[in-house]
């Protein structure tokens, strides 16, 4: 599990490194140059490449001005063309420059730098602080290393994207690597700032973990090494041992949902699945996922009786895929709101009617996960899609915060936003899983780890982390533009019999 910072935490961590544990920032800055330095000559070794360094007055200039020196001292070709403001540079900065100007580093203004071929053009004039749109000089400068044939490398951050939050501030510098320090920046993971990124590094430079004190930033992403959350088996069990989950889904003409929901549910290690669903799909769920036990309804069931029922033999309930809004859904909805005490996720149609009914929110007396993708989510909070965009984290966490429940905000990049503001972002995953049913597989995944007895919260991130593992697995069998729900759910074995093998 890795911490992801935005611009204001990664600025207190550089405070912290300095003033609590002594770091010089002069220090800092060398060693921020040397891994840059680094990165930009392995991939082109040979000293008569010609570089490009532009620089603006703030300490990322300064950056940008140690890395120029240090490929001079190597006897690369390469020249600063610094566009800030000589009159407010910061001190390290201005230190820098006396520096490479001591040691006869070449200097070339606006119009020689733009008017000749560069092999590697190296972006140095805004760091992970700028907050204001770019324009006048410094958007035309950014236009003009864009439209270059070089190939181009971000100091920190590409200038132009912001560091909380990932959107491009006007104009942006489009990055084939960006060399960042400490930590990865959630600009650089969020889209669009992520497409401005290129390839990613980050650079140990001395600021690490232990230099954020008592700061406890808000996101962090899963890594492999996470998957031991995973709940553990034992030898001696039973199918009662991993849970009893209910999945209310699936409507007339609507099975399929029901169906990966359940079957994603056993694939990730569910001892007993229920789907409760309308008379119309008993023959297909019985065809389709014989494992399943079925509790049918129709429009003459006695609905406080039937979920009482459920509720009675359940673990867990999932809630939504496939199930329409109609006057029935409805009514099975909210007497499970009202009867519910187990754990409970909400998802698709179960969304909806929720958005229709916003009252509801306070008879809910469980843990809860929410798994909206932006339209659902608009239809929640009144936001439009482009706001909430925008704005990703900021309105998975609040949504989170104000009913006290768990939420997954599905995007390209999904977060997962805790009770107490804390969150997680989602690197697994790709954009073949953009596909019809790909939401209802990840309900069943939600569901089984639930059934398991995992936290809620931890429950949510760890299983978005898995299903996009398991979309990641069905690539190399099925690509980008083929793949189906189905195939993820086939995924899900690729990946949970990776990580027993690790374990053996």
């Amino acid at each position: 599990m890795k911490y992801i910072l935005d611009s204001h935490e990664m600025k207190q961590c550089d405070e912290n490194t300095m003033q609590r544990r002594g770091m010089l920032s002069a220090v800092l800055m060398e060693r921020a140059a040397l891994t840059a330095a680094r990165e930009i000559t392995s991939r082109y070794p040979n000293p008569k490449t010609k570089v490009l360094v532009v620089c603006g007055a703030g300490n990322n200039g300064g950056d940008g001005i140690a890395v120029a020196r240090l490929l001079f001292l190597k006897k690369y070709q390469v020249f600063i063309c610094f566009v800030g403001n000589r009159e407010k540079m910061t001190t390290e900065t201005a230190r820098q420059m006396q520096i490479a100007e001591n040691y006869g580093v070449p200097f070339c203004d606006v119009s020689e730098a733009f008017g000749q071929n560069w092999d590697v053009v190296a972006d140095a004039i805004f760091g992970i602080g700028l907050c204001r749109e770019v324009s006048g000089k410094y958007a035309d400068i950014l236009a003009q290393m864009n439209e270059m044939k070089a190939y181009k490398a971000a100091i920190d951050i590409a200038s132009g994207v912001s560091g909380s939050t990932g959107q491009v501030l006007g104009i942006a510098f489009e990055a084939d690597l960006t060399v960042t320090f400490g930590f990865a920046k959630r600009g650089q993971l969020l889209y669009p700032g992520m497409e401005y990124t290129g390839e990613l590094k980050v650079a140990d430079i001395g600021i690490d973990e232990q230099s954020l004190f008592d700061l406890k930033p808000q996101m962090c992403v899963l890594e492999p090494a996470d998957l031991k959350l995973l709940p553990k088996r034992k030898s001696h069990s039973n199918k009662g041992s991993y849970g009893k989950l209910l999945i209310l889904a699936g409507s007339e003409q609507m099975a399929g949902a029901a169906i990966f929901a359940a079957k994603a549910a056993y694939r990730m290690g569910c001892g007993l699945v229920r789907v409760a669903t309308v008379e119309e799909n008993r023959l297909i769920l019985q065809e389709q996922v014989p494992e399943a036990v079925l509790a049918v309804y129709n429009d003459g069931t006695d609905v406080v009786e039937f979920v009482e029922t459920q509720l009675y033999w359940a673990d867990v309930v999932v809630a939504g895929p496939g199930m329409g809004q109609s006057a029935l859904a409805e009514r099975m909805l909210h007497e499970l709101i009202r009867q519910v005490r187990i754990p409970c996720l909400c998802d698709a149609d179960a969304l909806n009617i929720l958005a229709k009914h916003p009252e509801w929110w306070s008879e809910i007396e469980t843990e809860m996960i929410i798994t909206p993708h932006l339209g659902e989510m608009s239809r929640l909070t009144g936001r439009s899609i482009s706001e909430i965009q925008d704005e990703l984290v900021q309105t998975a966490v609040e949504f989170a915060k104000k009913h006290q429940i768990t939420v997954v905000l599905k995007d390209a990049r999904t977060v997962t936003a805790c009770k107490d503001g804390t969150c997680f972002l989602n690197l697994s995953g790709n954009h073949g899983m953009a596909t019809a049913g790909a939401g209802d597989v990840l309900s069943g995944v939600l569901g089984a780890l639930l059934a398991q007895k995992l936290d809620p919260e931890m429950a949510a991130a760890l299983g978005v982390y898995i299903h996009g593992l398991a979309g990641d697995a069905a690539v190399p069998k099925y690509g980008h533009y083929a793949m189906m729900a189905s195939d993820i759910v086939e995924g899900i074995i690729d990946v949970l019999r990776k990580q027993e093998d690790t374990k053996e």
